[in-house]
């Protein structure tokens, strides 16, 4: 019995140091955000602790403050460049939108096309699934220049049509989601017995009816997984983005803009890349409830 709790503690703290490795970089990421500039490029130490946090990065980033106003106003060793094009309002804006839309359009088109390929037999069904599955093992950088060219020869382009250039990125991000989106559904689709969808008809539902009404609330949890994987792998998507777009920046994009020839500006790095971590969170907590039912469902059978 003592040598089981010492295995089991053994077992905790290895659990816990695991854990805090990973968060680690988190942690120091958020830290660093509010660290004032004399600390984050302090070059004889490493500046833990002992610092006067200050939220200008924010204030720089998320509220458009100039940062050449706030250097001269505050006494700041920060310099008077790039006054105005470290507000990323826009950015987030931006991202919201295209991560929001692109994911309710994948949500839509892959829980129809795979109650479709769970419930209904066809020839090449098989065939067809390997070839969605191929989609995604394809690298976006292999798809960039025509995609670029099919994009301005339509006018999709940001700097043709704005509006236009928010639904061509969407639309791409949507697409390479959909296969992912597509397989894990039909996974969870597979799960619920074909009974149930043909005791609904014997009792006068149409099939539109058995789907919306009987099976769908079932594999609730499955879309709220699959929308997760969707709305992340948006949020956090940076090549397609970088060169399908001129003015519409999303946050990966904008982040980059941060690198600059002169230095990198840790600080507006930081802290712009821990508030854009907020809204995957917040969405995560949103379908956290359907969201741990999805990821154990299937994984009992009866």
């Amino acid at each position: 019995m003592e040598l089981s709790r010492r295995w089991q503690l053994l077992r905790d703290a290895v659990a816990v140091f695991v854990t805090g490795i990973f968060m680690f970089p988190i942690f120091w990421w958020a830290l660093t955000s509010i660290k004032p500039i004399s600390a984050v490029f302090d070059k004889d130490r490493v500046v833990w602790f002992d610092f006067v946090p200050t939220l200008i990065n924010y204030a720089v980033t998320l509220f458009g403050r100039s940062r050449s106003q706030l250097a001269i106003d505050e006494g700041l060793g920060m310099g008077v460049a790039g006054a105005d094009s470290y507000d990323s309002r826009q950015s987030l804006l931006d991202s919201i939108i295209i991560s929001v839309g692109s994911t309710v359009l994948t949500m839509i088109v892959a829980v129809l096309a795979a109650y479709a390929l769970s419930r209904m037999r066809f020839r090449g069904r098989d065939m067809f699934l390997n070839w969605v599955l191929g989609q995604r093992f394809m690298p976006p950088i292999a798809i960039l220049v025509p995609m670029v060219t099919i994009y301005a020869g339509l006018g999709m382009r940001d700097n043709q049509n704005h509006f236009l250039g928010y639904v061509g990125i969407i639309l791409i991000y949507a697409l390479m989601n959909l296969p992912i989106a597509l397989l894990l559904l039909k996974s969870f689709f597979d799960d619920v017995p074909h009974d149930v969808d043909q005791a609904a008809m014997i009792d006068g539902a149409t099939r539109w009816q058995s789907f919306a009404k009987i099976v769908l609330p079932m594999v609730k949890g499955g879309v709220a997984a699959a929308a997760v994987l969707c709305f992340i792998f948006s949020w956090t998507e940076f090549l397609l983005s970088l060169f399908l777009t001129t003015e519409i920046r999303t946050i990966p994009v904008k982040i980059s803009t941060f690198v600059t020839s002169t230095g990198n500006e840790w600080g507006f790095i930081t802290a712009l890349g821990t508030a854009a971590a907020i809204p995957s969170f917040i969405f995560i907590l949103l379908v956290q409830r359907h969201l741990v039912r999805g990821l154990t469902l299937g994984s009992l059978k009866e």
